[in-house]
């Protein structure tokens, strides 16, 4: 099973003719021609694997419309937020923390809605038909507004609000589009004969999924064995619903607040009263949408199999038929309006930004108090405040991509002047957009020093260690270079280990600087250049310098984000790039933002336990499972899926592995040490392999406990040798193939399996002697397990990381039945 990259399957399987066994054009399971019947005949494959090759690049670099994709990248920031969580003690007061941190980060995804519609609204509304078609300047410069310019001002309004409402429904499209091919997909356990679903799903926690996920935890069941974690179809939808009313919501607000303000200054009667109750309508759907977004969470204790037809039809139902009766009350003669000044913006996005803040600062607090519960065990990244982080940064992307468009929209309507100042024919965007433009320069100077730092702390290791890496290698001449690119690449590596509080100093400096920007914004009502104009020169003329080169830096890249998602819409090799993108970040399912990215584990995760749990069924065979890299992550989470008589036939054999380094350590609820250690004791065995070279992967588990090998030597010779008569490469991580460890320690799990199934294991007719590693030592062979009576088996599955290459299958010999 390929990794992030994507490959073939007559790459994986080290074979041009290849046949799918079972799935179809999206992803499938493949195997060799002359293994397509294997389970026919098993006396021609006794003692020697089977090997399959499960293929899913297509779930996430399919067609073109995966460039779309680019627009939804705050949305999968803050979904990862929702998994970032530290783990939670057994007892109630941790489960209505839990369901509190839940609560939050799906009010910010949220919010990131509701931002993203309100800049769409921004440039179509206030931009062009407000501002501009009412200027007389801008509009004859502009042929293509000249037919609005005549128009009344609420007309021009309920016309333009097609744009963001034409976008809140490509946003529901695309997640409807990805739901029906992602999280409906069935789990392979089931309720039983004559169970009734709803009774079954509720069971005796009740209505309240957090009773159920506190129970499920409570019974020694990990998150990721639940039988409803890889089925969010209820809540994916539910979530749908609320932020497709809310954006529609946002569209009616943007075109009635205006109307009715000038309704009450000039026109009263029925067109004022009609405004007041446009207006609390509008008010109650919000509420409501905030209520079904709040009220329930994930349910991962079981499937839930519910549809909540009424809230997902009705709700984005009725908020369509809201926006468009608030657009005829736009439409309503009003003969002396005219459009001057701005839309009533800044205090809304003044607003939304506040409320994006305060709910950053309690998630911070309801992860501190979970951290702090277990602190002792949990490996969390920033002490338990990795998940913030990490929803500020989210915020932070969707504030810059907003303001980012505006701003170039406002510069090229404007012609040559600067949007705000006293010389701009128009009044330009929310001057808090302006203020946001102004920051980010000094956000790029706390990223350039950070980089230098670790930079320095890199070269420091790189010398520090250089002259230790030759006595590594026994018997070798001293070589300067060679070491210090050793050691420069084992320095590179360890970075990885700094990200952390890298992530840190950027969403703690964009939480500072998004405070300044939103005070001043309230507190001066002027863009930066204006409001320091009777300051200190150089006050001045920093203010003036910082908005911008703000301004442009945002247009510029803009520009770039633009330009590569029309490149990847055309380009296959540019989507596949942005496929291993989302390969990273979409593993986790849509918990808190609908409109993410889907979640390409809700299909991998099914296939490969239905796959195996079939498989095994029907001919009693055993597994070994070899991951690279995303690949040993989606290995892990097959497991834990399986049945328990399933799982303790598999074996697993990872490599360069980011379960423990990146996983473990960023999402501690889901792949704790106690989890990864659970793991290991539920499966027949495991193995994994690790560089010191390697920036993703590392040991699995604390102390190794029997399951890591490693460091490896990384590169395999120091200089030129009778075996390496060219100097050989540092793989880092790649090639773990490469490595005559990983052919010892695959050759020995299968030797296990065969022992297990009372199957002798044909001799190797090629290659090196394996009956002990390469430094001497005697190989494992599994010993220190106990036999636990393990059915006799016939094939192996084998899983591929991001390099697509093949491992070394054994060759064909009679007989025996070993996989």
């Amino acid at each position: 099973m390929h990794g992030v990259a994507g490959a073939a399957p007559e790459e994986l399987l080290g074979d041009p003719r290849t046949v799918r066994i079972t799935g179809d054009s999206t992803a499938a399971v493949f195997r060799r021609t002359e293994d397509a019947d294997a389970e026919a005949y098993p006396e021609r494959y006794a003692g020697r694997p089977v090997p399959e090759a499960y293929c899913w690049s297509r779930l996430t670099s399919g067609n073109g419309t995966r460039a779309l994709w680019l627009l939804l990248l705050p949305f999968m920031v803050v979904n990862l937020a929702h998994w970032a969580r530290p783990p939670a003690p057994p007892g109630r007061p941790a489960a209505r923390a839990v369901r509190a941190y839940g609560v939050l980060v799906r009010v910010i995804a949220l919010s990131l809605t509701v931002l993203l519609i309100a800049a769409a609204c921004e440039v179509a509304l206030d931009l062009a038909a407000w501002q501009c078609a009412g200027s007389a300047h801008c509009a004859a410069s502009r042929s293509w507004l000249g037919f609005l310019a005549d128009a009344q001002p609420g007309r021009r309004l309920a016309l333009a609000a097609l744009v963001p409402a034409v976008l809140t429904g490509l946003l529901w499209y695309l997640s409807n589009r990805t739901w029906s091919a992602y999280e409906s997909q069935p789990p392979p356990r089931s309720f039983g004969p004559g169970a009734d679903p709803d009774r079954a799903a509720e069971s005796a926690a009740g209505n309240d999924p957090d009773r159920a996920a506190e129970s499920a935890a409570g019974n020694g069941v990990p998150a990721l064995g639940r039988p409803g974690f890889w089925y969010g179809r209820r809540l994916v939808a539910r979530l749908r619903a609320a932020h497709t009313a809310a954006g529609l919501l946002t569209v009616a607000a943007a075109i009635t607040v205006p109307a009715a303000a000038y309704d009450r200054r000039h026109t009263g009667g029925t067109a004022e009263l009609l405004g007041w109750a446009a207006q609390a309508v509008l008010a109650a759907g919000a509420a409501t949408v905030l209520w079904v977004v709040c009220r329930r969470g994930r349910s991962e204790s079981r499937p839930d199999l519910r549809r909540d037809r009424a809230v997902v039809t009705l709700l984005p139902g009725c908020a369509l038929a809201l926006l468009a009766l608030c657009a005829g009350y736009a439409c309503w003669s009003r003969p002396g309006w005219t459009s001057t000044g701005r839309l009533p913006g800044d205090l809304a996005f003044g607003v939304l930004m506040l409320a994006q803040g305060c709910c950053a600062l309690a998630l911070a607090w309801v992860a501190l108090r979970l951290h702090k519960r277990a602190a002792r065990t949990s490996p969390a990244a920033l002490r338990g405040l990795g998940g913030p982080a990490v929803a500020l940064l989210g915020c932070a992307l969707g504030g810059v991509m907003s303001g980012g468009v505006a701003q170039r929209v406002a510069d090229w309507l404007d012609g040559g002047a600067t949007p705000g100042m006293d010389a701009a024919v128009l009044p330009g965007p929310p001057v808090l957009l302006s203020w946001q433009a102004a920051v980010l320069p000094p956000l790029l100077l706390v990223l350039m020093l950070l980089a230098v730092r670790f930079g320095l702390r890199a070269a420091r290791v790189r010398r520090r260690t250089a002259g230790t890496v030759a006595a590594e290698y026994p018997g070798e001449p001293y070589d300067e270079a060679r070491s210090l690119r050793i050691a420069g690449a084992r320095a590179t590596a360890g970075l990885t280990d700094c990200t952390p509080w890298f992530v840190a100093a950027v969403s703690g400096t964009t939480l500072l600087l998004g405070a300044v920007a939103l005070a001043g914004a309230w507190l001066t009502g002027t863009v930066p250049g204006e409001a320091a104009r009777d300051g200190h020169p150089l006050l001045e003329a920093a203010a003036r310098a910082a908005q911008d080169s703000g301004s442009w830096l945002i247009g510029f890249g803009f520009l770039l984000f633009v330009g590569w998602g029309r490149r990847a819409y055309r380009d296959a090799s540019a989507r596949r790039t942005i496929g291993i993108l989302w390969d990273v970040g979409t593993f986790w399912p849509r918990a808190a933002h609908p409109f993410a990215p889907p979640c390409y584990a809700e299909r991998a995760v099914p296939d490969l336990t239905w796959r195996m749990t079939g498989w095994t069924g029907r001919t009693g065979g055993r597994l070994v499972l070899s991951g690279h890299s995303q690949g040993s992550v989606l290995a892990a989470a097959a497991v834990w899926q399986l049945p328990p008589a399933v799982r303790r036939g598999v074996a697993l054999l990872t490599y360069g592995s980011p379960l423990a380094r990146l996983y473990g350590r960023w999402f501690p609820a889901y792949f704790g040490p106690a989890d990864l250690a659970a793991l290991h004791g539920e499966v027949d065995c495991w193995r994994n392999l690790w560089r010191p070279t390697d920036p993703i992967g590392g040991p699995v588990l604390p102390g190794g406990e029997g399951v890591d090998r490693g460091p490896l030597a990384d590169p395999l010779a120091y200089g030129r040798t009778e075996l390496h008569p060219l100097p050989a490469p540092i793989l880092g991580h790649s090639d773990y193939q490469a490595d005559p460890v990983f052919a010892a320690e695959r050759d020995a799990l299968l030797a296990r399996l065969a022992e297990h199934s009372g199957a002798v294991p044909a001799p190797r007719t090629e290659g090196p002697d394996r009956s002990a590693r390469p430094d001497g030592t005697a190989r494992p062979d599994g010993t220190d397990r106990p036999d636990r009576g393990r059915r006799p088996g016939r094939a192996a599955l084998l899983s591929k990381g991001p390099t697509g290459r093949p491992a070394p299958t054994v060759p064909a010999d009679p007989p025996g039945t070993a996989g």
